[in-house]
């Protein structure tokens, strides 16, 4: 399901736990598990980049970001993820908790049991 219309766009919670995701690999920068990395699209601006909304998946695994280069939300859908601010602040989600990581944000991520979100990213 990829829409790129200026239609709107109405997505159950059961789509988006079902939606087919295709694995893109191993996560980028990964020190630490497989962090195997599914996606599937169900927004894009039909003329740029952003903002697009969709459904991303990671298995266990860890990575820092440095600097991330977009604002997110997202919103668990399953599973369990730490995040580790630059302060050192330790936030740990689970399914139905809501986060929002601004651009510029840097910290890690560590991903305890294979997390899916749905997401919305912007520039």
């Amino acid at each position: 399901m990829s829409i790129t219309s200026p239609e709107l766009v109405a997505v159950t919670r059961e789509q988006l736990i079902n939606l087919e995701l295709v694995e893109r690999g191993p996560r980028e920068g990964a020190d630490s598990g497989e962090a195997i990395v599914s996606t599937g699209t169900i927004y894009q601006h039909p003329e740029r980049e952003r903002p697009r909304v969709g459904v991303w998946q990671c298995t266990e695994g860890a990575w820092d970001v440095v600097d991330h280069p977009m604002h997110e939300a997202a919103l668990l859908l399953s599973g369990r993820a730490r995040l580790t601010d630059a302060s050192g602040t330790v936030t740990e989600f689970v399914a139905g908790d809501l986060m929002v990581l601004p651009k510029g944000w840097s910290g890690r991520w560590e991903i305890l049991e294979t997390v899916r979100k749905y997401f919305v990213l912007n520039s």
